[in-house]
């Protein structure tokens, strides 16, 4: 590998002194790097709209250029009518869910998802990848600085570029190293889902927590795992699009088609590791969920053995207190000689009426047999 560094032109060293060019709404800070037609190290150049880079590219032999802008639905088709792709190629990925694949012979396009994850709240965004013969174009959002990242080492993976290769030879090795990027930054975050997870295992074991917030926290679990794996899946069908090379654009090389293959092995074993993950929390969940039922029931015991001596007491102060209150009509006139067999009547009836209704009720089957 030489040690010669990247030569770096910036777009004021690309302008005349009296070709000022206003920045473009929307667009942040757009960067290109690009291998000269006459070979020799790379070339970037930052910029902050389209036209910018129309000279430099003029003079490449391939380039990546990439654009982060504010609005993708907006900005996206601008973009690429500028750069001299058709005006329907970017509506027609847009217009699809979560990704695409548009092949048009001369020109392609792709759309993937970028993934960030932030508790169980999962964003979606989506990254458009234009292709033509001498140029891929990565437009995305703002906020998705995972190609910012890649752009630092950008000249250093187009560096061991081979000068005597095809050009769709080079456009796979540029485009297999943005997608490989791609699906590890979106694979990071299934991190964020287990540690919520776990967080929310905690929530769990805690006897005090509100019952009614541990569904929704569960469902919005459960939620987060089938919209990342939505996103893994929608990767997997463009991979599986690209791994045949069946487009104009793309390399019939075995060796080059092989690592899309490797990004297709890499895609499903994320989603075996996605699917797995969720067994585990699910099982974990459901045994949480197993202790607090547990813990359900033995409430519910207690309150049924309280509420069953409360019906026996009950009914044991009820039959003599009605026995008292009949005998104390002035009809049966009692006096002080009926006091010892009335306080026996007394004693008895409550005897007679506890045991009945322990009996009946433990008959019936509504005595609690376990508390805890």
């Amino acid at each position: 590998m030489t040690d010669e560094k990247p030569a770096i032109i910036t777009a004021e060293e690309k302008k005349e002194p009296n070709d000022v060019i206003p920045p473009q709404a929307g667009i942040k800070r757009a960067f290109c790097v690009a291998l000269p037609v006459t070979g020799g190290k790379p070339l970037k150049l930052t910029g902050d709209g389209p036209h910018e880079f129309i000279p430099f590219l003029k003079d490449s032999g391939i380039a990546w250029l990439n654009f982060p802008v504010k609005d993708i639905k907006k900005d996206a088709d601008l973009i690429a009518v500028s750069l001299g792709f058709g005006s329907s190629l970017v509506p027609a990925l847009l217009s699809s869910y979560l990704s695409a694949y548009e092949d048009r012979d001369t020109e392609m396009g792709l759309m993937l998802p970028a993934v960030a994850v932030k508790k169980f709240d999962v964003l979606i965004s989506p990254i458009l990848i234009l292709i033509r013969k001498d140029l891929i174009v990565t437009i995305h959002d703002e906020n998705v600085n995972r190609l910012i990242r890649l752009s630092r080492y950008a000249d250093a993976f187009m560096r061991k570029i081979k000068p005597n290769l095809i050009p769709e030879d080079k456009l796979t090795i540029i485009l297999t190293r943005i997608i490989d990027e791609n699906i590890n930054r979106n694979f990071d975050h299934l991190r964020e889902i287990e540690a919520q997870g776990d967080e929310l295992s905690k929530i769990l074991l805690d006897t005090t927590t509100p019952r009614g917030m541990i569904a929704p926290e569960i469902y919005n679990m459960k939620h987060a795992l089938i919209s990342y794996m939505d996103t893994l899946w929608a990767t997997l069908d463009v991979v599986n699009s690209l791994r045949h090379g069946d487009a104009e654009l793309i390399t019939d090389s075995p060796k080059l088609l092989a690592r899309v293959g490797i990004l297709s092995d890499d895609v499903n074993r994320h989603i075996a590791l996605s699917e797995h993950m969720s067994d585990v929390l699910a099982s974990g969940l459901e045994v949480l969920q197993s202790i607090y039922n547990n813990q359900l029931q033995i409430l519910n015991n207690r309150l049924a053995l309280v509420m069953t001596w409360l019906t026996i007491l009950g009914t044991a102060v009820l039959v003599p207190n009605t026995l008292a209150t009949v005998f104390s009509n002035p009809a049966f006139n009692l006096g002080p000689g009926d006091e010892i067999w009335y306080s026996s009547l007394i004693i008895l009836s409550t005897i007679v009426s506890t045991w009945a209704a322990y009996w009946w009720i433990k008959k019936k089957g509504l005595m609690p047999f376990k508390v805890d």
